[in-house]
């Protein structure tokens, strides 16, 4: 990969709002920083999806000086990484959460309103610019969005109410109408609201909320549960869930990709070691524990590492392409043979600053974007974007 890092210390006195530090002009790998003019500004990516023209719309957060939430961010940037437009959502929209949904394509995302802690949701078009704002309605009350998937063109929002005191799953199409929802009772305990809202203000731990569904069907969710941060599955009729339970809000799953049937790639974090699990076999009736499970301990990654996990096809190869930060403060990226869990190879992003994953995509090209933040002079957090080329990709993981 051609991997030219200009100096952030210059970068930091010459730039403009958005601007982008112009590391290379190879489409198929590059490197992207994109600074701003505003000093104190403070803007995180949440997703990242590949648009019809090639290029990439990033959904991001920002700091908010009249609130404690956090506002939400559009910016879209070409098919060489260079940026084209960007989108301060007006601040009584907060708490953004990804994935961006595609249906048609058309981008969705949901936001709750600052004023009542109402679920919105927001269609986009690929140029970052917002073509609708919806309220959810029928959803059963208010609450926190904490994270969402597209089921076939409706989605599933995961958030937690918090006048019940319960994670909540809703059913909502694109017209922002809710079919059905579920709630799951988290305990009724200040020791355990208190970690749910600083996650949300962003003064805690950040948990990896994520909701989904199996091959085979089943309903599942990653979130607090009868005391605890556990994994569970549903049918979103019955009360009765199976559970892998974690350790309080200690310990849990930071990433669970379905495979096939009951068979997933996951990883998971216990007291701030993390373990990656290629091939792991779950019961969706059962009640289990996450420490039982296991995994592959990797000392090199961070205390509490976020994980992504996604599908490639490298060098005619099905895999389960993790991605993590390191102690270093580098992104690295293992890679597993999806049907047998074999490890394939490994890779590095970033060196001279500190680099943090949030999000990565397969691309047309057979190549990956990963989407992250690095801290321009070691502390003024930027979007950055790295583009790796199919062929890069086939000497990685071999």
């Amino acid at each position: 990969m051609k991997n030219s890092i200009l100096l952030i210390f210059l970068i930091v006195l010459v730039s403009s709002c958005a601007k982008d530090s112009d590391l290379t002009t190879d489409q198929a790998n590059f490197t992207r920083i994109y600074d701003n003019n505003k000093f104190d500004a403070s803007n995180y990516p949440i997703d990242i999806k590949q648009t019809s023209d090639g290029g990439f719309l990033i959904l991001g957060g920002r700091r908010l000086t009249d609130s404690n939430f956090s506002g939400a961010y559009l910016m879209k940037v070409d098919q060489l990484g260079m940026f084209v437009s960007e989108l301060e959502v007006p601040s009584d929209k907060v708490t953004p959460i990804g994935p961006l949904l595609v249906v048609n394509d058309k981008y969705y995302f949901f936001t709750m309103t600052a004023i009542g802690l109402k679920t919105e949701l927001h269609e986009v078009n690929a140029d970052a610019a917002i073509t609708k704002t919806i309220p959810v309605v029928g959803d059963g009350g208010g609450g926190y969005p904490a994270a969402a998937y597209n089921d076939n063109g409706r989605f599933l929002l995961l958030r937690y109410d918090n006048v019940r005191k319960e994670t909540v799953v809703d059913v909502v199409n694109t017209a922002g109408v809710t079919s059905s929802f579920i709630g799951f009772s988290v305990g009724r305990s200040d020791a355990v609201e208190a970690p749910i809202i600083e996650h949300f203000l962003r003064t805690g731990k950040q948990f990896p909320f994520q909701v989904g569904k199996t091959s085979s069907g089943n309903y599942f969710f990653n979130g607090f549960y009868n005391y605890t941060f556990s994994l569970v599955f549903t049918d979103l009729v019955s009360d009765q869930p199976g559970v892998v339970q974690g350790q309080q809000d200690d310990g849990g799953f930071s990433y669970l990709m379905p495979i096939s049937g009951n068979s997933f790639a996951a990883a998971r974090f216990n007291f701030g070691d993390n373990y990656l699990l290629p091939l792991v076999t779950l019961n969706p009736s059962d009640i289990s524990s996450s420490v039982d499970l296991g995994g592959n301990n990797l000392p090199e990654l961070a205390n509490n590492a976020p994980v992504r996990i996604i599908s490639a096809t490298v060098n005619g190869k099905d895999l389960s392409l993790y991605g993590s930060n390191t102690r270093s403060k580098q992104i690295s990226l293992y890679g597993y043979e999806k049907t047998t869990g074999k490890f394939l190879g490994s890779r590095y992003l970033g060196f001279s600053n500190p680099y943090e994953i949030t999000a990565m995509t397969a691309t047309k090209d057979g190549g990956l974007a990963v989407c992250g933040t690095t801290y321009v002079a070691g502390r003024f957090p930027r979007i950055c974007l790295f583009k790796i080329s199919r062929e890069e990709l086939a000497k990685s993981f071999k």
